[in-house]
C-alpha cells in the first residue's frame, strides 16, 4: 500500500513538473504551444508504455491449488458420468431446473440422478451429499 501511494505521488510531482517547464517554456517564447503538447504527449506515450510492460512482467498472486479429483473413489461409488455432472452442478449451488438447463435433459430425469446420488453417498439431503463428496475428494473444487 505505502509502495503504491509513494509511486502515485511521484507520478503526480513529475506531471506537475513538467506541465510547469512546459508552461515556462511557451510564456518565454522559446517553443510554441504545439511543440508543448507534442512534447507532453510523448511523455505520456513512453510512461504508458513503461508502465504496461511492467504490468505484463507483474507475478500473479499465488492461486490455491485446486484439489485432486480421486476418480478411483468415483468408479468405486458406481457413479456414472451423468451423476457426477449433476453432483458438480449440485455443489455449485443450481436447482433442479437449472441443472436440466444445463445439461439439456427433463427436470425429472435430473430428480432420478439426484435420488441415485443419494443412494450412493448415503446421503439424506443435497448438502450432506456435498460435503460427503467434497470428503471423499471426488468434487473439483
Amino acid at each position: 500500500m505505502k509502495k503504491t501511494v509513494v509511486v502515485f505521488s511521484l507520478v503526480i510531482i513529475a506531471v506537475f513538473i513538467l506541465l510547469r517547464i512546459s508552461k515556462y517554456s511557451y510564456l518565454s517564447g522559446i517553443t510554441s504551444i504545439e511543440m508543448t503538447i507534442a512534447v507532453i504527449a510523448i511523455v505520456f506515450f513512453f510512461a504508458g508504455i513503461y508502465l504496461h510492460k511492467k504490468s505484463l512482467h507483474k507475478k500473479q498472486p499465488n492461486t490455491p491449488k485446486t484439489p485432486k479429483v480421486n476418480y478411483q473413489k468415483i468408479k468405486e461409488l458406481h457413479l456414472s458420468k451423468r451423476e457426477y455432472e449433476v453432483l458438480c452442478e449440485m455443489a455449485k449451488g443450481l436447482s433442479n431446473r437449472e441443472i436440466a438447463d444445463v445439461l439439456f435433459v427433463s427436470e425429472s430425469t435430473i430428480k432420478t440422478h439426484i435420488s441415485n446420488i443419494f443412494s450412493k453417498l448415503d446421503a439424506k439431503r443435497r448438502t450432506q451429499a456435498i460435503q460427503i463428496s467434497k470428503e471423499l475428494q471426488i468434487l473439483p473444487f
